[in-house]
């Protein structure tokens, strides 16, 4: 049987518009992949504790408050510090592109604007999210 992709969906900080996450959410669980959504307010914490615990490949993070680099910062250290920096962190939301290639080298491996069609998301996690046989 083969494994499938397991995601965290999440929504870090105060910012409470999750309707962009739960769309996402839905099409990556609509192509067949396992979704977890932590729902709203969750801390950087939170989030690398539920995937961990959850045994996920990937954690997508939705950030429209304007604290995208303090909040990618802080997962993808985490990640680091418990060793689980092979879940693969990507992102969407109100994020400008000159902030991009900075949320690159913070380990941040990709970010989703406003307008991407679903479909975009759902082939780039099946690229570039890899299960283990």
């Amino acid at each position: 049987m083969e494994s499938r992709i397991r995601v965290v969906i999440a929504k870090p900080g105060l910012d409470g518009h999750d309707r962009g996450a739960k769309v996402v959410a839905r099409a990556l669980r609509d192509a067949g992949m396992e979704v977890i959504y932590t729902g709203l307010h969750q801390t950087p914490e939170q989030i690398v504790a539920t995937a961990i615990a959850e045994d996920a490949h990937a954690v997508g993070l939705s950030v429209l408050s304007g604290a995208h680099m303090t909040l990618f910062k802080k997962v993808t250290e985490l990640l680091t510090e418990r060793g689980a920096d092979d879940i693969v962190v990507f992102g969407g939301g109100i994020i400008p592109d000159e902030d991009i290639p900075e949320l690159a080298k913070l380990g941040v491996s990709q970010i989703f604007t406003p307008g991407t069609p679903t479909q975009a998301c759902v082939d780039w996690v099946r690229a570039n999210v890899k299960v283990a046989a």
